[in-house]
């Protein structure tokens, strides 16, 4: 009796964690991305105007998204546009938001266009005393 008791205990502590990780993702994505890309991820944020020097990513189109690596996009986040050869209007945010932070991004992103890259990206190991390399 008491194995169930801690298995259940423990299922629901794993379920509670990835949904405060999600709600977290949510949060970052409002309010570090929403301002460009949208609160839908549409690419039709408050910010951009018609004068707009870009079009940010639309998230939504999965056909694009699928082209993308998850490297691509947290390289992205953490390096700004440039690093993935986009527009410079991308600030980098690798000095502002946590690893964790980054690949909980990556993985909202993914849901928001419900598809999964058909690339494969460079691997990356985190360095602590460097970053990634």
């Amino acid at each position: 009796m008491s194995r169930l008791v801690i298995t259940i205990a423990m299922a629901f502590g794993i379920f509670m964690n990835a949904a405060a990780q999600a709600a977290d993702s949510r949060q970052a994505f409002d309010f570090y991305c929403a301002q460009c890309h949208g609160v839908k991820g549409d690419g039709r944020g408050v910010n951009v105007t018609k004068d707009f020097a870009t079009d940010p990513r639309d998230f939504t189109d999965a056909r694009n998204m699928e082209n993308r690596s998850d490297e691509d996009i947290r390289r992205a986040i953490m390096d700004g546009g440039p690093a993935i050869s986009k527009s410079a209007w991308m600030p980098p945010w690798g000095a502002t938001l946590s690893i964790e932070e980054i690949d909980g991004l990556v993985a909202y992103i993914r849901e928001m266009c419900n598809c999964s890259s058909r690339r494969e990206g460079r691997v990356l190991k985190w360095l602590p005393s460097s970053g990634y390399d």
